[in-house]
């Protein structure tokens, strides 16, 4: 009979994971389960096809509850519930009017904080008419150099409603000074203003090779400004630990969180060596991470960081409620892509989301052309709506840690969590972040985490779409003009020089002087505020600050997005048409009806396309002359045979030579050839293309015979 009520339990009774384990083993008819059903993660962690209660035992709720020790769940109580994610959107235009309009139309359309990245001439100290900074002043961020640059940026931005977050490279402490000048110029109480000053003297060495001071010179310049923003801006942050530079080179997530773990203790045994308590020193640090689009990972990772951090406060003697972590998450500039750049959006989307629901409390949105150059109105106006479509269509803060209580992502937290704190303590034992950095096993330890995910980003095992996968070679190539950078050091230098740029130098030595004899914390921090007031410029408070330079210099760790190899591929391609008049082409030799040679002939177009080739298909021959002759009418000198393994045991033979004697340079043959190489081989088959073979490799050795490269 059948009843009125579904009754599931009745229906479905209860499954053990072992009755479960042991149907699977069965039908794997004696392959390991854990090779074929288990995949890895790079950190050495298994992902089990299929979680339940005993993958992670909840027994005295180990994570803890949202705002409470460990604080796995997030840092407060109600997450970003209530006043929902911080939006802060990077701006870098060297144009100052451009951006000044820009920003004002951010903040106009959702954005309520603003990320402020000074270019390369700033970032390294220099003001716009020194030699060294020709090529420098407005490359990769704004052409600020003093207070009146920063008003003129930010006029019309109510700057007591708005967080100001910097990006100012080794420059952090005469920025952070401009900036206070600023908010006094304009009357504000600091108690109001809010963001984070991004001090990071360790990034900047590991991202840019070199500091204009020693280690410790830079150190004591993040302790003093931390000090000062402790005592007098509480809406602040003065230091940051950002992963960026360790995580673009190639570290796996693992040593993601274990390096900025190391770099935060270093951080705070700088700053409690300068006379801050402990709790007032992690306190001011905010974290930054990098997300990739490997989704669940992502949320585990933003989860385990504050487990970690928690772990380092209680063993400081801190309790973890009183200094929760401080996380801005973006998107990683190794999944972006400069071909097919719209697939940035989806990309974007995904981080976003996973900051989200990983418990970030501020994030940046990145336009989908980031790679290509500066972004225009469109990909910003798409950026900015991401986030806020996640944020007021989706509702992504309504739930305070979603992932909370999952046994997958609960048990990934706990084993990255694991897996990263054994790498901070190897960077312990080596001696700390900066020595580790220093003598280069920071740089060791990523190029060996790196190595396996080159190898399968070479293999398309990990594919990047619209790249090494489903490329499509008639895009139409998203263009960015590029600024005016000559005429942009001249307004810079116009700038400057009606500050008065020798009175700035002066007054910046004689306040300076003055506060480094004192020697009372945040006393250096307010000589360099009135200097930023009196036309000193960046430069000018550096040279006051550190009038004995001990610069330091040591190989970058070098960026390695995803996709750089096979884009420059496609660019040596394009360079090639551009010459030519056409592109590298390969002719596919399809053999029997279209069902037994579509698949391997699709698989061959993607292959060849990624690398910029021209793929001439057809819809299959039935005869080794009739082949031929379309590969010699073609003009091509590259010749792919495709299709089933029993169309090639019945004519690969004849195929082959004739293929020869049209004049295949290169004759391929589509799958892998199992015992049949030798055969495939006699007919004149020079390589294999197959599933799991390298792609890169193979792509740039045609390419060279081809005269591409």
């Amino acid at each position: 009979m059948i009843t009125s009520e579904l009754e599931l339990l009745e229906d479905f009774p209860p499954v053990s994971y072992e009755e479960w384990r042991q149907v699977v083993e069965t039908d794997l008819k004696g392959a390991p389960f854990e090779k074929r059903l288990v995949s890895q993660t790079y950190e050495g962690i298994g992902i089990q096809p299929v979680y339940c209660a005993q993958h992670w035992d909840a027994q005295g709720d180990p994570s803890g509850f949202p705002g409470m020790a460990p604080t796995t769940r997030g840092g407060g109580l109600l997450g970003n519930a209530v006043t929902g994610w911080e939006l802060c959107q990077e701006h870098m235009h060297p144009d100052l009017a451009l951006t000044q309009a820009a920003i004002l139309t951010d903040l106009e359309r959702g954005v309520n904080s603003l990320l402020l990245r000074l270019d390369a001439a700033a970032r390294n100290l220099l003001d716009p008419e020194m030699e060294e900074a020709r090529h420098l002043v407005g490359r990769d961020g704004l052409p600020i150099y003093a207070r009146q640059d920063l008003d003129l940026v930010l006029a019309g931005v109510h700057l007591d409603m708005v967080g100001i977050h910097l990006e100012a490279g080794a420059a952090f402490l005469p920025a952070a000074a401009m900036l206070a000048s600023l908010w006094q110029t304009r009357g504000l109480s600091l108690d109001k203003v809010s963001g984070a000053f991004n001090a990071d003297p360790l990034a900047v060495l590991a991202r840019d090779g070199r500091l204009p001071c020693s280690i410790q010179q830079a150190l004591g310049q993040m302790a003093e400004l931390a000090a000062w923003t402790n005592r007098h801006a509480p809406g602040m942050t003065a230091v940051r630990v950002g992963s960026g530079p360790y995580h673009h080179a190639g570290a796996h997530a693992a040593q993601d969180l274990g390096f900025s773990m190391a770099t935060a203790v270093c951080y705070l045994r700088a700053m409690t060596d300068r006379g801050m308590s402990i709790l007032d020193a992690a306190r001011q640090i905010r974290f930054a991470y990098s997300l990739g689009c490997n989704q669940f990972l992502a949320i585990a990772k933003l989860r385990a960081a504050r487990k970690l951090w928690a772990s380092v406060l209680s063993a400081a003697g801190i309790d973890p409620d009183e200094a929760p972590m401080r996380m801005h998450a973006r998107m990683s500039k190794r999944v972006i892509t400069a071909r097919d750049p719209w697939v940035n959006m989806l990309r974007n989307t995904v981080c976003c989301f996973t900051a989200a629901v990983g418990g970030a409390q501020t994030i940046t949105s990145e336009p989908f052309d980031k790679a290509i150059g500066l972004p225009d109105d469109l990909a910003r106006r798409i950026a900015r709506n991401t986030a806020i479509i996640l944020q007021e269509e989706s509702h992504l803060l309504r739930v305070v840690d979603p992932a909370g209580g999952c046994w997958m992502l609960e048990s990934l937290t706990d084993e990255l969590a694991e897996k990263s704190w054994q790498v901070f303590q190897q960077v312990e034992q080596q001696g700390g972040m900066a020595e580790a950095l220093a003598d280069g096993w920071i740089a060791q330890q990523i190029d060996s985490a790196f190595k396996p995910r080159l190898k399968n980003l070479s293999t398309r095992k990990d594919p990047i779409t619209g790249v090494s996968e489903f490329p499509n070679l008639g895009e139409k190539p998203v263009v960015r003009t590029a600024p005016d950078f000559a005429g942009i050091r001249h307004a810079a230098m116009a700038r400057r020089s009606a500050r008065g740029e020798q009175t700035g130098g002066q007054v910046a030595c004689t306040i300076v002087s003055r506060a480094l004899s004192s020697g009372r914390p945040g006393a250096i921090m307010e000589a360099a505020v009135d200097a930023a007031g009196g036309d000193a410029s960046l430069a000018d408070i550096h040279k006051a600050l550190v009038p004995d330079p001990a610069p330091i210099t040591q190989p970058p760790l070098s960026p390695h997005p995803y996709a750089e190899p096979f884009e420059q591929l496609r660019d040596a391609s394009d360079a090639y048409m551009e010459r030519t008049g056409a592109r590298p082409k390969v002719f596919l030799a399809n053999l029997g009806p279209v069902a037994a040679h579509i698949a391997r002939a699709t698989y061959s177009r993607n292959f060849f396309e990624a690398g910029g080739f021209e793929v001439i298909g057809n819809n299959g021959f039935a005869d080794a002359d009739a082949a031929a002759e379309s590969f010699r009418a073609s003009g091509a000198k590259i010749a792919v045979i495709c299709s089933s393994d029993p169309v090639y045991q019945e004519m690969v033979g004849k195929v082959g030579p004739a293929l020869r004697r049209a004049g295949a340079r290169d004759l391929i043959l589509a799958g892998h050839p199992g015992s049949n190489e030798v055969i495939y081989r006699e007919a004149g088959v020079d390589r294999f293309i197959f599933i799991r073979c390298d792609v890169l490799s193979t792509l740039r050795d045609l390419l060279r015979e081809e005269g591409v490269l």
